[in-house]
């Protein structure tokens, strides 16, 4: 008899069917899980696997589905448009058949990133101070109220915007393009002084309210979840509150913060009613946000029911432009997201 590891007799090799040998008192024992378990937890978890492997597959069908649909529209438009589709300004797919996306991709764009510029430090600032400085109840409460502005629906926005803020904002229109008319961005070509209404900045305000409670709440947990010893480090060390936010929580919570700002960018870049009645109709590429523009689901919702079948298949193919832009426009988020992680990992290792 040979002796074990431990200096005991080895009894030799184990019976059939039994996983281990019953050890002293105290000695930890391995057992097989009992056959009739085996079974249905193996069943359980393909059953589980199949189903959420469907819900990928049909979310990535519903994708391919979509692009499809929308380039098997566009195709025939912009063969028989008589301009270039990417460089024209004009919109007249039923008459002249000359149509093309430079100005409403243009207005698309300076509209949403203007109304990134105006709201992304007021979105972080209300979710740090949510987190770090607001006394338990008032947090509660303006992290509800913040959370409301996300189910007002867009169609109210507009209205709002139209009866209400157009009008109030004539007094800061005209005192931009007074005192700051030298710059172009501020500039008043048409000379409306005092009779100023819908304008690309009027879209952008809008536009920032309602991308507004997108941005605050992501940020807001992605704040709450940053590990208290990081907090209690940089305090121990002497930091005043604003160093601790800056120095130990805003670093870690960068990725979800710019994943935020990403998805904010995409609610406005798809924006459609309310940006339809405060934006105007022009069809021009203008550095003047105190001009009226145009936005190309803006364009797609006020010219739809009355285009013929060309005019349709042309606003089709303005949003299968707008569907390229939104689809670019993530993927640099998740670009973004996963470096910044990569970078964090490396440097926690």
């Amino acid at each position: 008899m040979v002796s074990g590891t431990n200096g005991a007799p080895d009894a030799g090799p184990l019976p059939p069917g039994q996983a281990s040998r019953p050890g002293p008192a105290g000695a930890g024992v391995r057992t097989r899980p009992p056959a009739d378990l085996v079974g249905p937890r193996r069943r359980g978890d393909g059953i589980f696997r199949g189903l959420t492997l469907s819900a990928g597959i049909f979310v990535l069908a519903i994708l391919v589905a979509i692009a499809v649909f929308l380039i098997a529209k566009s195709v025939p438009a912009i063969a028989q448009d008589k301009g270039n589709f990417f460089t024209t300004k004009t919109w007249d797919p039923d008459g002249s058949k000359v149509f093309g996306i430079a100005a409403l991709a243009f207005g698309t764009v300076l509209s949403s990133v203007l109304a990134l510029i105006l709201t992304v430090p007021l979105a972080l600032g209300v979710a740090i101070f949510i987190v770090e400085y607001a006394p338990k109840r008032i947090a509660t409460f303006l992290g509800y109220a913040v959370d409301m502005l996300a189910a007002v629906p867009s169609v109210v926005y507009g209205l709002w915007a139209v009866y209400f803020l157009l009008k109030r904002m004539v007094p800061l229109q005209v005192f931009l393009a007074d005192h700051f008319g030298w710059i172009p961005l501020f500039a008043d070509p048409e000379n409306r002084a005092g009779q100023f209404s819908q304008s690309v900045l009027a879209a952008a305000l809008i536009l920032g309210v309602m991308i507004l409670p997108i941005i605050a709440a992501i940020s807001r947990e992605v704040i709450s979840q940053v590990d208290p010893a990081q907090r209690e480090g940089m305090l121990a060390l002497g930091a005043t509150h604003w160093e601790m936010v800056r120095m130990a929580v805003l670093p870690p919570s960068r990725p979800g913060i710019v994943g935020g700002i990403m998805l904010g960018l995409g609610r406005a870049l798809g924006e459609t009613i309310a940006i339809a009645l405060v934006i105007g109709a022009s069809f021009t590429i203008s550095p003047h946000i105190m001009s009226s523009g145009n936005a190309i689901a803006a364009n797609i919702a006020v010219k739809f029911a009355e285009a013929g079948s060309l005019g349709r298949n042309a606003l089709i193919a303005s949003g299968l432009v707008l569907f390229a832009i939104t689809l670019v426009v993530n993927l640099t988020a998740r670009a973004i997201i996963y470096r910044a992680g990569a970078v964090e990992r490396s440097a926690a290792v």
